[in-house]
């Protein structure tokens, strides 16, 4: 099963729809900023996250942009 089944059946049975190719690759987009700038289990969480705040993807993948990749100093 690809990933686009998988998906397309775990929608279906959440009663939601699945993304198309384009919002999948912003979606990979999204966890790769997350991945790359932080441990990468912060990919999928911040994937999450960013669904429960119902804010654009780009808006999202703009803001992992502009976060440093390490804490400020306190």
């Amino acid at each position: 099963m690809t990933a686009e089944e998988w998906l397309e059946l775990f929608a279906k049975e959440l009663g939601a729809s699945a993304p198309g190719r384009e919002e999948i690759e912003r979606i990979l987009e999204l966890a790769a900023e997350a991945a790359h700038a932080s441990e990468r289990m912060a990919a999928p969480v911040a994937c999450w996250i960013g669904a429960r705040s119902g804010k654009p993807l780009t808006d999202l993948i703009e803001l992992a942009r502009e976060l440093p990749a390490t804490p400020p100093p306190a």
